[in-house]
């Protein structure tokens, strides 16, 4: 079962970085008051454990259900998180205003925002759906008890990358202050740059994954 926890954290806590993402978080939620953005980390937090818990047990059988490969999730969801990227690396005041704008005038917007796209494509994405979905590809075929090990080590990951993301989330403002806003715009900027990256090379290995003889030429 700790082998199972260790192998699932580690994966799933690379692709999430909750330190990094508490910056943007910080930034889109700014003019939101500590009740709203509290709430907005709770929810964040527990759409994220879903999310990572659906992906482990049933990722594969609702895309195969729905038809859709992993090829077509990578490569749609690698143009979100790349466009989403974009957007607040080149344009951050106007995007932080029209988050801020959003979020201040009405709680349920601020709670729609939780999902979409605070959840996914920001915290959760394509990325780690794609990791969730072959982390519980690997479950034992054999053996009840090994199986209820592997769920519980894997089940427990999530569920604690979910508490790092809340906390992480809710001391957003702890970490800007300590920071300075300087440092964070800069830090803002550079984690949006690294997370464009991880959405175009998402997107190119959708479609490597989707055309094969692309990466065999040269």
């Amino acid at each position: 079962m700790f082998d199972s926890f260790l192998l699932a954290f580690t994966a799933l806590f690379s692709i999430v970085n909750p330190l990094a993402m508490a910056l943007i978080f910080s930034q889109v939620t700014a003019d939101s008051s500590p009740r709203d953005r509290a709430r907005l980390a709770g929810l964040v937090s527990v759409y994220s454990a879903i999310v990572m818990l659906t992906a482990l047990w049933a990722g594969a059988y609702v895309l195969n259900f729905f038809g859709v490969s992993m090829a077509a999730l990578r490569i749609a969801g690698g143009f979100v998180v790349a466009e989403r990227a974009w957007a607040l690396l080149t344009a951050p005041e106007r995007h932080e205003a029209r988050k801020q704008e959003q979020a201040a005038g009405d709680g349920d917007r601020l709670a729609e925002s939780a999902f979409f796209p605070m959840t996914i494509p920001f915290t959760t994405g394509p990325g780690t759906i794609s990791v969730a979905i072959a982390l519980g590809s690997t479950r034992p075929t054999h053996g009840a008890g090994g199986l209820m090990e592997f769920f519980l080590g894997m089940s427990g990951a999530a569920l604690a990358i979910a508490a790092l993301i809340w906390l992480s989330y809710r001391s957003a403002d702890r970490i800007v202050a300590f920071l300075g806003p300087t440092r964070v715009r800069v830090l803002t900027r550079l984690f949006a740059f690294l997370l464009f990256c991880v959405g175009v090379q998402i997107l190119l290995t959708g479609v490597l994954d989707a055309f094969p003889l692309l990466s065999q030429k040269g």
